[in-house]
């Protein structure tokens, strides 16, 4: 469901390489408002998508309305996530399943594939943005009861 499927020792800034992403920018702050909170480590914040950045970035396709819900009610990402390396990934020993979103502007459509395929993920392309579970829930259960299937 339009994911990082990262490898040991990855960040996800270094996992976009696409140009396009939306957060390929120099400055994150022109896509983040940043929030400090109770007990954090020195120097990490709470991360909020801009409320002008969430529709166009990840809700693209989706009805305005739904969009500035959606950017309204978003949870905070802790800004240590983006320099945390990754561990060990679960796809080096369970069999892995991607849904990639072809208009996804956060993870575009190269990114999640080369990282799908790394990971020999079994990939479904589907026409939507980065929510893909939001604007084609059919497609991304479907992918669901197929991986539940093929593990029992």
């Amino acid at each position: 469901m339009d994911a990082f499927i990262p490898a040991q020792g990855d960040t996800v800034p270094g996992l976009i390489h696409d140009p396009s992403s939306c957060f390929a920018v120099a400055d994150l702050r022109t896509v983040f408002d940043f929030a400090p909170f109770p007990g954090a480590p020195s120097g990490v914040y709470d991360a909020y998508v801009k409320q002008s950045v969430f529709p166009g970035c990840f809700a693209n396709g989706l009805p305005a309305s739904q969009a500035r819900v959606l950017a309204a009610t978003q949870r905070p990402l802790a800004t240590s996530a983006l320099a945390d390396q990754s561990g060990v990934p679960a796809w080096q020993s369970i069999p892995s399943w991607a849904v990639v979103g072809t208009e996804d502007h956060v993870i575009p459509e190269s990114d999640q594939v080369s990282m799908a395929t790394n990971a020999n993920a079994r990939i479904t392309k589907v026409d939507a943005p980065h929510l893909s579970m939001i604007s084609d829930p059919d497609v991304v259960a479907r992918v669901i009861i197929r991986a539940a299937r093929a593990s029992a």
